[in-house]
């Protein structure tokens, strides 16, 4: 292999490692929903969903600094104080650390199951926040359909992202 071909591949290979911190960035940059598609009835918080599988399993993978700084972006661009969904994503990265270092055998269900918990205390806090200091009216019909789907797809993303994780770092010293 040349010295041009291996660059190459140590780019693209070092582009694959760092997909999680774009997906990240571009989750916090769409608030996506599914509105406009006429799903009235289906929207999950991806952000959190990425931000806990990553933060448990490979905690180098996304830094605390992009992911507070994901939640500024995310504050701007759905209209809430600054900080709170900074305050949130960090929240989520406690909760990883604390099943991280607790657990001996890594298990998906008991990941899961945790994750119902970390999204229930993160959502709990974010809109008391909301509600009593900032006075934001809270549509708790999307906020618990929001959760439920947000709680039900962490299992088909971790499948995903333990696929990726396995193709993309097993193997290097990454």
């Amino acid at each position: 292999m040349t010295q041009s071909e291996f660059s190459k591949v140590k780019i693209f290979g070092s582009l694959l490692r760092n997909v999680p911190l774009f997906l990240l960035l571009i989750s916090a940059l769409n608030e996506f929903d599914f509105n406009y598609m006429e799903f009235t009835l289906f929207s999950f918080n991806f952000t959190y969903i990425l931000i806990f599988y990553w933060s448990l399993k490979k905690t180098e993978s996304l830094g605390y600094g992009f992911i507070f700084i994901a939640g500024i972006i995310n504050d701007v661009v759905v209209g809430f104080p600054l900080g709170i969904s900074s305050l949130a994503y960090l929240l989520i990265c406690g909760f990883a650390a604390y099943l991280r270092n607790i657990t001996l055998r890594p298990n998906l269900f008991k990941d899961w199951m945790f994750f119902l918990l970390t999204i229930l205390v993160v959502n709990s806090f974010t809109y008391s926040l909301l509600t009593l200091f900032f006075l934001f009216k809270i549509n708790y019909i999307s906020l618990l359909i929001n959760l439920i789907f947000t709680f039900l797809l962490y299992f088909v993303f971790a499948h995903i992202f333990q696929f990726y994780q396995k193709k993309v770092f097993e193997g290097s010293d990454a």
